[in-house]
């Protein structure tokens, strides 16, 4: 089946061929609608659809062809790296490809230095569950792993959550191009993943509340800007205070003057954002 990947529990939709952002303030039920996206039934109700077609009453292995999902945590087995890219796949993404837009250049070179028996880094040997890696690297071989397979549908649920700001932006941006054209679901929070999405949903307490943009969110959903910025409830509440005592925009900003417009206040709130988050992950990972 092709077409739009569609979960009916939660109201999300997937456009084909579209790169799709999804939000979800809460970690166990994002856990559960990538599940339902694979095609696993959960309590909240039967799997997705992909086209119309229920992906529970595919066949698995045509279910597995055509929805892929990458979980939180995946898991890489002992072998050569070219062991471990040597997946079902449908022949359209190579494996140097799908490094390249995985940033994996680092961990080839690292394999390689590692390895005294292997000239060519596929041939290097990966301890069993990449021990011998960085979270990060690990995360981003998984990530290859999963672009070479080229399913009608992509799943990814915090794809980027072990690496930096920098390393991430330009995932967003491989991510983006080698699935151009195909239909891809990242679950994450990260405003440098967002930003590159062609749509972003924003799911609260287990339903679609809001659909649009990464800068659009921002400025029209209090709650979408607190799950992405972090920002406390207390901090939400005096925003639209102020938005309510008046002059305010209902993101709490001040209404923009007609001349006022040198640094463009939407990218000044936008990169501001991203610095505050990233800020705090790159704490929390210290």
């Amino acid at each position: 089946p092709t077409g739009d990947l569609y979960d009916p529990a939660t109201g999300l939709l997937a456009p084909s061929g579209r790169f799709t952002a999804v939000v979800c303030g809460d970690p166990d039920t994002a856990g559960r609608l990538a599940e339902r996206l694979g095609g696993h039934p959960s309590e909240e109700g039967a799997s997705a659809l992909l086209g119309g077609v229920p992906l529970d009453e595919l066949p698995l292995g045509s279910a597995r062809t055509a929805v892929l999902v990458q979980d939180k945590d995946p898991v890489l087995l002992s072998g050569t790296l070219r062991e471990l890219l040597d997946v079902p796949a449908s022949g359209a993404v190579s494996a140097g490809d799908a490094l390249a837009a995985a940033q994996c250049g680092d961990v080839l070179a690292a394999l390689a230095q590692g390895s005294l028996d292997a000239d060519d880094p596929m041939d290097a040997r990966i301890t069993e569950r990449g021990r011998s890696l960085s979270g990060g690297q690990r995360q981003r071989l998984a990530l290859a792993r999963s672009l070479i397979t080229d399913p009608e549908a992509l799943v990814l649920d915090e794809p980027t959550s072990a690496v930096d700001s920098h390393t991430e932006a330009r995932i967003a941006e491989g991510i983006r191009e080698l699935r151009a054209g195909r239909t891809t679901v990242v679950f994450t929070s990260s405003p440098l993943l967002l930003d590159r999405a062609d749509r972003t949903v924003f799911l609260h307490e287990g339903e679609v509340v809001a659909t649009g943009t990464h800068r659009e969110l921002l400025h029209t959903e209090p709650r979408y800007r607190a799950v992405v910025t972090r920002e406390t409830d207390d901090e939400t509440t005096a925003r639209t205070d102020v938005a309510a005592a008046g002059g305010g925009k209902a993101d709490g900003r001040p209404a923009k003057a007609p001349d006022d417009d040198l640094l463009g206040q939407d990218d000044v709130l936008r990169h501001g954002g991203d610095v505050l988050h990233r800020l705090e992950e790159i704490e929390e990972k210290a």
